[in-house]
């Protein structure tokens, strides 16, 4: 038989681009349409240039874009024209509505795949992009040493950078951040000198700057100083961050500094900054978090206290400090890795994405963030938190009703659990979801107990460890003080996407004080936010049972049974992990009279 010449892969050596727009996500909250639109308008511009310097759109991505050119200087000229223009189109625009572009450009071999391009070269294009400035570039060497003298735009030599999957390091030259790129400029040179940013770490970093004492009062340096470093203190206890020590970020305390200059010297996506001023007893203090790479604020608030209690006011401002960013961090995360291409995710990246996935609470998006979960597992089976989110997506299975119990993955996620607890003695988010798992599915709440209890004392700033602590103070039989914990995870996290199920977790808590009233008004408060959630619906329709208001329970009846989630008593029955049989008496009981089959 013939043997037959193996099929040889496409390659070939191109400049390749990569392009977005910084800050996306903030600008599509602040007007989605207004911005689509904007966006649409600006790449007829950018496209027109992509097409008079020779390049080629492989895809587009939202707000991204990959281009392909065979001159690498023509590469970078067009990149060039398309900064000046942008800038010249944001002329005008209100700072927070602009819409900068970051621009990675790199010379390399690529594989080719139908239209598509593939390969190192363009993992490194995508990786300077995320590393420059908004309205800049950041090209690599190769491409550097092929356009040195032959185009009018200075770069500054950063030296050799880690980019994020790339396994060596590579020299990066960058332009600066500015409306200047169309004018002339001197040709390429290099600075030697030039400040080298430290690379980002895999997961969400900050830096906690000294608030600065407006007041001039030493005694409030020493009030300011101690509750950054509360706030320092209580961040570090959230493992999915990086944050940097007190004795690095108090190198720039009394400095008047450059939020971006911070960034890069730390290593750091993320600044909180502050002040403090006293006027008499009183005292203000105020802060704000701001993407260093952006240069755009993502919070800020102000807190008002008396110095009666000094103590009392630092602990008062460091938890709502943190109750406040932790959150936006995480949701500044969700929507970087969203932006990522799939071929270049991580395990970090794909966490965040399994939990945008997870939030969605339809059967689908469960599907899409298990599968997710799994991935970042196979990338780095010590991820504790990766254990986490694969637990939270069978509990939202089994909550909404789309499975029951079923041996081969009951066995899958006892080894999640399993895995959880060992990996996450240090990670609140694992051991409080394990906690959930042992006590929701394996009926043994005094192991649950524990674990929960573990996971307050690693990170008792956590709403989600909370929450769960108050179901589980629900299953024992500890309804008052349930419904305390369920309130203290909404104080920790009221922008929390998840909220509803601490509202559940009150309806649940006060139905079995028998404060009908009040457990419907928190059901509905729920159901507001997630119609279709099965818990909630269950105590909206036993709370309006033993209020009298039959006919509404049975419309929720229905309701529910047209969702997908037919539940009968024998199954409330099975999956119920209250432990006092008075709670299951009276939860049964009142489904039974909305006309629940058996």
């Amino acid at each position: 038989m013939e043997q037959q010449e193996p099929v040889r892969v496409g390659r070939r050596l191109a400049a390749i681009v990569a392009a977005d727009v910084a800050g996306y996500s903030r600008l599509m909250g602040l007007d989605e349409v207004g911005t689509a639109r904007t966006l649409r308008e600006h790449r007829k511009v950018t496209d027109a240039l992509v097409a008079k310097h020779g390049g080629r759109i492989v895809k587009t991505t939202g707000d991204g874009v990959l281009l392909e050119f065979p001159s690498v200087v023509d590469a970078v000229e067009c990149a060039v024209a398309v900064q000046a223009v942008m800038a010249e189109r944001n002329q005008g625009v209100p700072e927070d509505r602009r819409m900068l572009l970051r621009i990675g450009i790199n010379l390399g071999d690529i594989l080719i795949e139908g239209d598509d391009i593939l390969g190192d070269g363009v993992n490194i294009a995508a990786r300077l992009e995320g590393i420059a400035e908004p309205g800049g570039i950041c090209i690599s060497s190769s491409a550097y040493d092929q356009v040195r003298g032959k185009v009018e735009v200075e770069l500054t030599d950063l030296g050799e950078q880690r980019l994020k999957n790339i396994d060596r390091p590579v020299r990066v030259y960058a332009t600066e951040s500015s409306g200047d790129l169309g004018k002339a400029a001197p040709v390429v040179s290099s600075h030697p000198k030039a400040l080298k940013p430290l690379p980002l770490p895999d997961k969400p970093s900050i830096a906690v700057l000294p608030f600065q004492n407006m007041s001039g009062d030493p005694e409030q340096e020493y009030f300011s100083d101690g509750m950054v470093e509360d706030i320092i203190t209580a961040l570090s206890r959230f493992k999915s961050l990086f944050v940097i020590a007190r004795n690095s970020s108090f190198t720039y305390k009394g400095k008047a500094v450059d939020i971006k200059q911070v960034g890069r010297e730390l290593g750091v996506r993320y600044v909180l900054e502050g002040s403090v001023r006293k006027a008499g007893s009183k005292v203000r203090i105020t802060g704000q978090l701001i993407d260093a790479n952006a240069g755009v604020h993502l919070w800020a608030d102000r807190f008002d206290g008396s110095l009666d209690d000094i103590f009392e006011l630092q602990d008062k401002v460091t938890s709502s400090v943190v109750a406040a960013i932790a959150p936006r961090l995480e949701q500044a995360e969700i929507d970087r890795a969203e932006r990522i291409p799939t071929e270049n995710l991580d395990a970090v990246d794909l966490y965040y994405r399994a939990i945008q996935f997870f939030r969605r609470m339809n059967r689908e998006d469960n599907e899409n963030a298990l599968q997710l979960a799994r991935q970042a597992i196979s990338l780095n089976p010590k991820f504790a938190a990766a254990y986490g989110v694969a637990l939270a997506c069978f509990s939202q299975r089994w909550d909404a009703g789309w499975i029951e119990y079923v041996d081969e993955e009951n066995t899958e996620v006892k080894q999640y659990a399993v895995r959880a607890v060992e990996l996450g003695a240090d990670d609140a988010f694992a051991l409080s979801r394990a906690a959930l798992f042992f006590g929701q599915h394996l009926k043994d709440a005094e192991t649950a107990d524990t674990l929960v209890d573990q996971a307050i004392i690693v990170n008792p700033n956590l709403s989600e460890a909370w929450r769960i602590r108050g179901w589980i103070s629900t299953w024992l039989g500890r309804h008052e003080v349930a419904a305390q914990q369920f309130q203290h995870a909404i104080r920790l996290n009221p922008l929390d996407p998840e909220i509803f199920k601490a509202e559940t977790g009150l309806a649940m808590a006060n139905f079995l004080l028998r404060r009908f009233e009040i457990s419907l008004s928190w059901a509905t408060k729920s159901m507001a936010q997630q119609k279709n959630y099965a818990t909630a619906v269950l105590f909206a329709i036993a709370s309006s049972v033993m209020l009298g208001r039959i006919a509404d329970a049975k419309a929720l009846l229905t309701h529910l049974n047209d969702a997908g989630n037919p539940l009968r008593i024998s199954l409330i029955k099975k999956r119920t992990p209250l432990k006092r049989q008075e709670d299951v008496d009276l939860l049964v009981e009142a489904h039974r009279l909305a006309g629940m089959p058996e």
